[in-house]
Protein backbone atom coordinates (compact mmCIF):
# COMPACT_ATOMS: atom_id res chain seq x y z
CA UNK A 1 0.00 0.00 0.00
CA UNK A 2 1.56 3.50 -0.97
CA UNK A 3 -0.65 6.35 -0.17
CA UNK A 4 0.29 9.46 -2.86
CA UNK A 5 -2.35 11.88 -2.81
CA UNK A 6 -4.18 12.73 -6.03
CA UNK A 7 -5.04 14.91 -8.98
CA UNK A 8 -7.54 17.18 -9.72
CA UNK A 9 -8.64 15.19 -12.89
CA UNK A 10 -8.95 12.24 -10.33
CA UNK A 11 -11.43 14.16 -8.43
CA UNK A 12 -13.01 15.33 -11.38
CA UNK A 13 -13.27 11.73 -12.73
CA UNK A 14 -15.26 10.60 -9.47
CA UNK A 15 -17.67 13.42 -9.70
CA UNK A 16 -17.95 12.52 -13.48
CA UNK A 17 -19.01 9.03 -11.61
CA UNK A 18 -21.56 11.06 -9.23
CA UNK A 19 -23.34 12.25 -12.11
CA UNK A 20 -23.62 8.89 -14.10
CA UNK A 21 -24.46 6.16 -11.33
CA UNK A 22 -27.63 6.40 -9.65
CA UNK A 23 -28.52 5.83 -5.62
CA UNK A 24 -28.40 1.88 -5.12
CA UNK A 25 -30.56 1.66 -2.42
CA UNK A 26 -27.96 0.40 -0.37
CA UNK A 27 -29.13 2.60 2.36
CA UNK A 28 -32.34 -0.09 3.04
CA UNK A 29 -32.39 -2.63 5.41
CA UNK A 30 -30.16 -5.87 4.57
CA UNK A 31 -31.84 -8.94 3.61
CA UNK A 32 -32.12 -11.37 6.14
CA UNK A 33 -29.12 -13.72 7.20
CA UNK A 34 -29.25 -16.22 4.20
CA UNK A 35 -30.38 -19.90 5.96
CA UNK A 36 -28.74 -21.99 3.39
CA UNK A 37 -25.51 -21.83 1.29
CA UNK A 38 -25.62 -21.86 -2.19
CA UNK A 39 -22.31 -22.45 -3.68
CA UNK A 40 -21.83 -18.84 -5.44
CA UNK A 41 -18.76 -17.46 -7.32
CA UNK A 42 -17.72 -13.67 -6.51
CA UNK A 43 -14.73 -10.94 -7.91
CA UNK A 44 -12.34 -9.28 -5.48
CA UNK A 45 -10.46 -6.79 -6.82
CA UNK A 46 -7.39 -5.06 -5.57
CA UNK A 47 -4.33 -2.59 -6.85
CA UNK A 48 -1.47 -5.27 -4.97
CA UNK A 49 0.70 -7.65 -7.67
CA UNK A 50 3.49 -9.75 -7.32
CA UNK A 51 4.19 -10.88 -3.54
CA UNK A 52 1.86 -8.85 -1.96
CA UNK A 53 -1.21 -10.24 -3.90
CA UNK A 54 0.21 -13.42 -2.96
CA UNK A 55 -0.56 -12.29 0.95
CA UNK A 56 -3.89 -11.17 -0.50
CA UNK A 57 -4.54 -14.70 -1.98
CA UNK A 58 -3.95 -16.47 1.47
CA UNK A 59 -6.23 -14.31 3.29
CA UNK A 60 -8.95 -15.25 0.25
CA UNK A 61 -7.87 -18.80 0.57
CA UNK A 62 -8.45 -19.00 4.00
CA UNK A 63 -11.96 -17.27 3.81
CA UNK A 64 -12.47 -20.49 1.21
CA UNK A 65 -11.89 -22.22 3.88
CA UNK A 66 -14.13 -21.14 6.23
CA UNK A 67 -16.87 -20.38 3.50
CA UNK A 68 -16.45 -23.74 1.47
CA UNK A 69 -19.59 -22.46 -0.82
CA UNK A 70 -17.94 -18.83 -1.72
CA UNK A 71 -15.40 -19.15 -4.27
CA UNK A 72 -13.60 -15.83 -4.77
CA UNK A 73 -11.70 -14.66 -8.26
CA UNK A 74 -8.46 -12.62 -6.72
CA UNK A 75 -7.73 -9.98 -9.32
CA UNK A 76 -5.10 -7.74 -8.69
CA UNK A 77 -3.52 -4.75 -10.86
CA UNK A 78 -6.52 -2.85 -10.50
CA UNK A 79 -6.66 0.63 -9.43
CA UNK A 80 -9.64 3.02 -8.47
CA UNK A 81 -9.92 4.32 -12.31
CA UNK A 82 -10.78 0.90 -13.34
CA UNK A 83 -13.19 0.41 -10.46
CA UNK A 84 -15.28 3.74 -11.60
CA UNK A 85 -15.06 2.69 -15.20
CA UNK A 86 -15.97 -1.28 -14.32
CA UNK A 87 -18.94 0.49 -12.23
CA UNK A 88 -20.33 2.66 -15.03
CA UNK A 89 -19.75 0.00 -17.42
CA UNK A 90 -21.79 -1.90 -15.14
CA UNK A 91 -18.98 -4.88 -14.87
CA UNK A 92 -17.59 -4.13 -11.60
CA UNK A 93 -16.40 -6.63 -9.00
CA UNK A 94 -18.52 -7.90 -6.47
CA UNK A 95 -15.42 -6.61 -3.87
CA UNK A 96 -13.11 -4.16 -4.45
CA UNK A 97 -10.05 -2.75 -2.10
CA UNK A 98 -9.03 0.72 -2.52
CA UNK A 99 -5.73 2.03 -2.15
CA UNK A 100 -7.37 5.83 -1.71
CA UNK A 101 -9.12 6.73 1.21
CA UNK A 102 -9.46 9.74 -0.80
CA UNK A 103 -11.97 8.03 -3.33
CA UNK A 104 -14.51 7.51 -0.52
CA UNK A 105 -16.75 10.85 -0.52
CA UNK A 106 -17.55 10.10 -3.96
CA UNK A 107 -17.94 6.49 -3.56
CA UNK A 108 -20.61 6.87 -0.98
CA UNK A 109 -22.31 10.30 -2.56
CA UNK A 110 -22.48 8.76 -5.78
CA UNK A 111 -23.85 5.00 -4.67
CA UNK A 112 -21.33 3.67 -6.24
CA UNK A 113 -20.40 1.42 -3.53
CA UNK A 114 -23.82 0.68 -1.19
CA UNK A 115 -23.96 1.72 2.23
CA UNK A 116 -22.98 -0.89 4.72
CA UNK A 117 -24.27 -0.03 7.74
CA UNK A 118 -27.81 -2.18 7.67
CA UNK A 119 -25.42 -5.56 7.02
CA UNK A 120 -23.34 -3.94 10.38
CA UNK A 121 -26.17 -4.35 12.37
CA UNK A 122 -27.32 -7.44 10.81
CA UNK A 123 -24.67 -9.09 11.97
CA UNK A 124 -24.21 -7.22 15.07
CA UNK A 125 -20.22 -5.47 14.23
CA UNK A 126 -19.82 -2.80 16.21
CA UNK A 127 -17.95 0.00 14.61
CA UNK A 128 -15.29 0.54 17.53
CA UNK A 129 -13.84 -2.64 16.67
CA UNK A 130 -11.81 -0.42 14.35
CA UNK A 131 -9.61 2.76 15.73
CA UNK A 132 -11.21 6.40 15.48
CA UNK A 133 -8.82 7.28 12.32
CA UNK A 134 -9.91 4.49 10.50
CA UNK A 135 -13.48 5.24 11.57
CA UNK A 136 -13.26 8.48 9.85
CA UNK A 137 -12.20 7.52 6.46
CA UNK A 138 -14.63 4.86 6.02
CA UNK A 139 -17.77 7.13 6.32
CA UNK A 140 -19.53 10.19 4.92
CA UNK A 141 -22.01 11.70 6.03
CA UNK A 142 -23.21 9.13 7.69
CA UNK A 143 -22.80 6.34 5.04
CA UNK A 144 -20.90 4.02 5.94
CA UNK A 145 -19.73 2.44 2.53
CA UNK A 146 -16.51 1.00 3.28
CA UNK A 147 -14.41 -0.90 6.19
CA UNK A 148 -11.06 -0.03 6.53
CA UNK A 149 -8.35 -3.06 5.56
CA UNK A 150 -4.89 -2.17 7.00
CA UNK A 151 -3.41 1.58 7.46
CA UNK A 152 -0.95 3.35 6.39
CA UNK A 153 1.06 5.84 9.13
CA UNK A 154 3.51 8.21 8.58
CA UNK A 155 6.18 8.86 10.89
CA UNK A 156 10.31 10.01 10.87
CA UNK A 157 12.99 7.80 9.26
CA UNK A 158 16.17 8.63 10.46
CA UNK A 159 19.68 7.54 9.45
CA UNK A 160 21.39 6.08 13.20
CA UNK A 161 24.63 6.00 12.04
CA UNK A 162 24.24 9.77 10.44
CA UNK A 163 22.97 11.45 13.50
CA UNK A 164 25.57 9.91 16.20
CA UNK A 165 28.34 10.97 13.82
CA UNK A 166 27.23 14.09 13.84
CA UNK A 167 26.97 13.87 17.76
CA UNK A 168 23.05 13.40 18.29
CA UNK A 169 21.94 10.80 20.44
CA UNK A 170 17.91 10.58 20.00
CA UNK A 171 15.99 12.49 16.77
CA UNK A 172 14.25 16.00 17.37
CA UNK A 173 11.46 16.31 18.64
CA UNK A 174 10.00 19.67 17.83
CA UNK A 175 9.84 21.73 14.26
CA UNK A 176 12.93 23.70 15.11
CA UNK A 177 14.94 20.98 16.39
CA UNK A 178 14.56 18.99 13.11
CA UNK A 179 15.70 22.00 11.33
CA UNK A 180 18.59 22.30 13.11
CA UNK A 181 19.68 18.81 13.34
CA UNK A 182 18.86 18.58 9.09
CA UNK A 183 21.02 22.11 8.75
CA UNK A 184 24.13 20.50 10.77
CA UNK A 185 23.94 16.73 8.95
CA UNK A 186 23.52 18.65 5.29
CA UNK A 187 26.57 18.11 3.69
CA UNK A 188 28.00 19.63 0.31
CA UNK A 189 29.83 18.91 -2.67
CA UNK A 190 32.81 21.09 -3.96
CA UNK A 191 30.39 22.81 -6.14
CA UNK A 192 28.09 23.83 -3.64
CA UNK A 193 25.63 21.19 -4.51
CA UNK A 194 23.75 18.91 -1.81
CA UNK A 195 26.06 15.65 -1.13
CA UNK A 196 23.84 14.35 1.67
CA UNK A 197 20.79 16.24 2.94
CA UNK A 198 19.64 16.20 6.42
CA UNK A 199 16.10 16.17 5.25
CA UNK A 200 14.47 17.74 2.15
CA UNK A 201 11.45 19.92 3.42
CA UNK A 202 10.42 20.79 -0.17
CA UNK A 203 6.40 19.65 -0.50
CA UNK A 204 6.57 17.36 -2.93
CA UNK A 205 9.49 15.38 -2.29
CA UNK A 206 8.62 11.50 -1.39
CA UNK A 207 5.79 11.69 1.19
CA UNK A 208 6.59 15.25 2.17
CA UNK A 209 3.33 17.00 1.55
CA UNK A 210 1.01 19.51 4.05
CA UNK A 211 -1.32 16.63 4.17
CA UNK A 212 1.28 14.16 6.04
CA UNK A 213 2.43 16.84 8.37
CA UNK A 214 -0.48 18.77 9.09
CA UNK A 215 -1.35 16.67 12.80
CA UNK A 216 2.06 17.47 14.20
CA UNK A 217 0.23 21.29 13.96
CA UNK A 218 -2.78 20.00 14.46
CA UNK A 219 -3.92 22.09 11.55
CA UNK A 220 -7.66 21.40 10.93
CA UNK A 221 -8.93 21.46 7.16
CA UNK A 222 -12.88 22.23 7.97
CA UNK A 223 -14.05 24.83 10.03
CA UNK A 224 -17.27 24.40 12.33
CA UNK A 225 -19.25 25.53 9.50
CA UNK A 226 -18.10 23.36 7.25
CA UNK A 227 -16.19 25.81 4.76
CA UNK A 228 -12.54 25.00 4.30
CA UNK A 229 -10.42 26.71 7.35
CA UNK A 230 -6.88 26.82 5.84
CA UNK A 231 -7.45 30.94 6.46
CA UNK A 232 -8.66 30.75 9.79
CA UNK A 233 -6.91 28.19 11.28
CA UNK A 234 -3.45 29.64 12.33
CA UNK A 235 -1.45 26.62 12.21
CA UNK A 236 -1.97 26.24 8.89
CA UNK A 237 0.05 29.74 8.43
CA UNK A 238 2.32 28.42 11.38
CA UNK A 239 3.48 25.09 9.55
CA UNK A 240 3.89 27.08 6.15
CA UNK A 241 6.27 29.58 7.69
CA UNK A 242 8.76 27.09 9.17
CA UNK A 243 8.37 25.11 6.29
CA UNK A 244 9.71 28.50 4.06
CA UNK A 245 12.26 28.80 6.65
CA UNK A 246 13.28 25.52 6.41
CA UNK A 247 13.78 25.98 2.45
CA UNK A 248 15.36 28.68 2.77
CA UNK A 249 18.37 27.87 5.33
CA UNK A 250 18.94 25.61 3.01
CA UNK A 251 18.42 27.05 -0.47
CA UNK A 252 15.50 26.73 -2.66
CA UNK A 253 17.68 26.15 -5.87
CA UNK A 254 20.07 23.95 -4.54
CA UNK A 255 16.96 21.91 -2.84
CA UNK A 256 15.44 21.58 -6.27
CA UNK A 257 18.47 20.96 -7.90
CA UNK A 258 19.20 17.91 -5.42
CA UNK A 259 15.93 16.39 -5.59
CA UNK A 260 15.30 16.53 -9.65
CA UNK A 261 14.33 13.78 -11.35
CA UNK A 262 13.42 11.62 -8.04
CA UNK A 263 9.90 10.50 -8.73
CA UNK A 264 10.44 7.38 -9.50
CA UNK A 265 12.90 6.40 -6.99
CA UNK A 266 10.54 6.37 -4.04
CA UNK A 267 9.34 3.07 -4.52
CA UNK A 268 12.39 1.56 -5.43
CA UNK A 269 15.56 0.44 -4.22
CA UNK A 270 16.97 3.92 -4.98
CA UNK A 271 15.57 5.51 -2.61
CA UNK A 272 17.37 8.69 -0.94
CA UNK A 273 17.04 7.34 2.65
CA UNK A 274 17.24 3.79 1.46
CA UNK A 275 21.15 4.68 -0.09
CA UNK A 276 21.91 7.03 2.46
CA UNK A 277 21.41 10.42 0.91
CA UNK A 278 19.19 11.90 3.03
CA UNK A 279 19.55 11.12 6.91
CA UNK A 280 15.96 12.04 7.76
CA UNK A 281 12.74 11.87 5.91
CA UNK A 282 8.96 11.46 6.58
CA UNK A 283 7.54 7.89 5.17
CA UNK A 284 4.73 5.77 5.51
CA UNK A 285 4.84 1.87 8.19
CA UNK A 286 5.41 0.16 4.61
CA UNK A 287 9.19 1.84 3.95
CA UNK A 288 10.33 -0.71 6.80
CA UNK A 289 9.12 -3.69 4.49
CA UNK A 290 11.13 -1.99 1.57
CA UNK A 291 14.49 -1.54 3.58
CA UNK A 292 14.25 -4.62 4.91
CA UNK A 293 14.23 -6.45 1.20
CA UNK A 294 16.11 -3.43 -0.54
CA UNK A 295 19.03 -2.39 1.94
CA UNK A 296 18.88 -4.66 5.07
CA UNK A 297 22.27 -3.08 5.84
CA UNK A 298 20.88 0.45 6.69
CA UNK A 299 21.26 1.18 10.00
CA UNK A 300 18.08 2.89 10.68
CA UNK A 301 15.25 3.70 13.16
CA UNK A 302 12.03 5.56 13.26
CA UNK A 303 9.58 8.20 15.59
CA UNK A 304 6.87 10.42 15.55
CA UNK A 305 7.23 13.37 13.20
CA UNK A 306 8.36 16.25 15.48
CA UNK A 307 5.61 18.77 16.14
CA UNK A 308 5.14 22.55 16.36
CA UNK A 309 7.24 23.72 19.60
CA UNK A 310 4.43 25.41 20.76
CA UNK A 311 2.46 22.20 21.02
CA UNK A 312 4.59 20.20 22.46
CA UNK A 313 1.93 17.78 23.64
CA UNK A 314 1.11 16.70 20.34
CA UNK A 315 4.23 14.55 19.61
CA UNK A 316 3.37 11.10 19.09
CA UNK A 317 0.46 11.59 16.89
CA UNK A 318 1.00 11.96 12.94
CA UNK A 319 -1.11 11.24 9.83
CA UNK A 320 -3.36 7.92 8.60
CA UNK A 321 -4.99 6.84 6.07
CA UNK A 322 -5.65 3.38 4.55
CA UNK A 323 -7.07 0.95 2.17
CA UNK A 324 -10.69 0.89 1.75
CA UNK A 325 -13.11 -2.41 1.18
CA UNK A 326 -16.35 -2.06 -0.09
CA UNK A 327 -19.39 -3.70 -2.25
CA UNK A 328 -20.04 -1.70 -5.46
CA UNK A 329 -23.65 -1.53 -6.19
CA UNK A 330 -23.61 -4.08 -9.30
CA UNK A 331 -23.15 -6.41 -6.88
CA UNK A 332 -26.40 -7.79 -6.44
CA UNK A 333 -28.37 -11.05 -4.93
CA UNK A 334 -26.39 -14.03 -3.63
CA UNK A 335 -23.26 -12.40 -4.97
CA UNK A 336 -23.69 -9.27 -2.26
CA UNK A 337 -24.08 -11.53 0.07
CA UNK A 338 -21.09 -13.27 -0.47
CA UNK A 339 -18.85 -10.22 -1.00
CA UNK A 340 -20.33 -8.46 2.22
CA UNK A 341 -19.33 -11.88 4.14
CA UNK A 342 -15.46 -11.59 2.70
CA UNK A 343 -15.77 -7.41 3.37
CA UNK A 344 -16.42 -8.65 6.60
CA UNK A 345 -13.99 -11.57 7.20
CA UNK A 346 -11.01 -9.10 5.66
CA UNK A 347 -12.27 -6.37 7.63
CA UNK A 348 -12.83 -8.15 10.93
CA UNK A 349 -10.91 -11.48 11.30
CA UNK A 350 -8.04 -11.14 13.67
CA UNK A 351 -6.26 -14.17 12.44
CA UNK A 352 -6.52 -12.63 8.66
CA UNK A 353 -5.66 -8.73 9.83
CA UNK A 354 -2.77 -10.23 11.83
CA UNK A 355 -1.71 -12.25 8.63
CA UNK A 356 -1.95 -9.56 6.13
CA UNK A 357 -0.15 -7.13 8.53
CA UNK A 358 2.81 -9.13 9.19
CA UNK A 359 3.11 -10.31 5.01
CA UNK A 360 2.55 -6.71 3.82
CA UNK A 361 3.98 -4.64 6.69
CA UNK A 362 0.70 -2.17 7.05
CA UNK A 363 -1.31 -1.49 10.28
CA UNK A 364 -3.75 -3.53 11.06
CA UNK A 365 -6.80 -1.81 11.58
CA UNK A 366 -8.64 -3.65 14.40
CA UNK A 367 -8.27 -3.05 18.06
CA UNK A 368 -7.83 -7.09 18.53
CA UNK A 369 -5.29 -7.55 16.18
CA UNK A 370 -3.32 -4.67 17.02
CA UNK A 371 -3.32 -6.00 20.78
CA UNK A 372 -2.75 -9.38 19.04
CA UNK A 373 0.37 -11.84 20.24
CA UNK A 374 0.53 -13.31 17.12
CA UNK A 375 1.76 -9.56 15.43
CA UNK A 376 5.32 -9.53 14.97
CA UNK A 377 6.48 -5.96 14.84
CA UNK A 378 9.82 -5.44 14.57
CA UNK A 379 10.90 -2.42 16.30
CA UNK A 380 11.28 0.07 13.67
CA UNK A 381 7.64 -0.80 12.64
CA UNK A 382 6.20 -0.95 16.03
CA UNK A 383 6.74 2.48 16.53
CA UNK A 384 3.75 3.05 13.81
CA UNK A 385 1.66 0.79 15.65
CA UNK A 386 1.86 3.10 18.30
CA UNK A 387 1.39 6.22 16.71
CA UNK A 388 -1.80 4.74 14.90
CA UNK A 389 -3.35 4.70 18.39
CA UNK A 390 -2.23 8.32 19.74
CA UNK A 391 -5.54 10.00 20.01
CA UNK A 392 -4.39 13.08 18.30
CA UNK A 393 -3.45 11.00 14.69
CA UNK A 394 -5.75 12.05 12.39
CA UNK A 395 -6.51 12.07 8.46
CA UNK A 396 -7.88 14.45 5.83
CA UNK A 397 -12.11 15.15 5.84
CA UNK A 398 -13.58 12.74 3.27
CA UNK A 399 -15.30 15.05 1.19
CA UNK A 400 -17.52 14.27 -2.47
CA UNK A 401 -14.55 16.59 -4.19
CA UNK A 402 -11.96 13.59 -3.37
CA UNK A 403 -8.29 14.47 -2.78
CA UNK A 404 -9.27 18.39 -4.20
CA UNK A 405 -8.03 19.82 -1.12
CA UNK A 406 -4.94 18.54 -1.38
CA UNK A 407 -4.56 19.18 -4.61
CA UNK A 408 -5.27 23.25 -4.58
CA UNK A 409 -3.65 23.48 -1.28
CA UNK A 410 -0.39 21.90 -3.28
CA UNK A 411 -0.54 24.00 -6.09
CA UNK A 412 -0.35 27.22 -3.94
CA UNK A 413 2.45 25.86 -1.17
CA UNK A 414 4.30 25.02 -4.69
CA UNK A 415 4.76 28.56 -5.36
CA UNK A 416 4.97 29.58 -1.24
CA UNK A 417 8.06 27.80 -0.97
CA UNK A 418 9.64 28.99 -4.58
CA UNK A 419 9.48 32.65 -2.96
CA UNK A 420 6.38 33.60 -5.28
CA UNK A 421 3.56 32.88 -3.37
CA UNK A 422 2.85 36.29 -2.25
CA UNK A 423 1.17 37.26 1.05
CA UNK A 424 0.21 33.81 2.83
CA UNK A 425 -2.81 35.27 4.37
CA UNK A 426 -4.13 36.03 1.54
CA UNK A 427 -2.97 32.79 -0.33
CA UNK A 428 -4.61 30.69 1.99
CA UNK A 429 -7.69 32.49 2.14
CA UNK A 430 -8.14 32.18 -2.10
CA UNK A 431 -7.33 28.15 -1.15
CA UNK A 432 -10.41 28.48 0.93
CA UNK A 433 -12.53 29.64 -1.58
CA UNK A 434 -11.20 27.30 -4.17
CA UNK A 435 -11.82 24.54 -2.30
CA UNK A 436 -15.50 25.57 -1.13
CA UNK A 437 -16.44 26.35 -4.68
CA UNK A 438 -15.12 22.40 -5.58
CA UNK A 439 -17.26 21.28 -2.78
CA UNK A 440 -20.40 23.19 -4.02
CA UNK A 441 -19.65 21.55 -7.31
CA UNK A 442 -19.31 17.72 -5.54
CA UNK A 443 -22.44 18.57 -3.52
CA UNK A 444 -24.56 19.45 -6.54
CA UNK A 445 -23.40 16.67 -8.84
CA UNK A 446 -24.70 14.31 -6.45
CA UNK A 447 -27.64 12.47 -7.08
Amino acid sequence: MKFRPGLVAAASALLTLCACTGSSGGGASAPPSPTTHTPVTITLWSGFTDRELGIINQAVQKFHADYPWITVKSVGGQDDDKIVKSIRGGNAPDAALSFSADRLGSYCSSGAWIDLDSYLQRDHVDVNTFPKPSQGYTAYQGKRCALPALADVYGLYYNTDMLKAAGYAAPPKTASELLDMAVKLTTYNADGSIKVAGFVPLFGFYEMVPAHIAPSWGARWVGGDGSSSLSSDPHWAAMLRWQKKFVDAIGYDKLKRFTAGTGSSEFSASNFFETGKVAMNIDGEYRTAFIKTEHPELHYDTAPFPVDDSQPTLYGAGYVTGNLIGIPKTSTGDKREAAWQLVKYLATDTDVQVLLSNGLRNVPTTVAALGSNALTPDPQFAKFLDIYQNPGSDSTPVTASGSADQDLLTAYVDKWQAGSGGDLAAGLKKVDGQIDDELAQSDGGAP
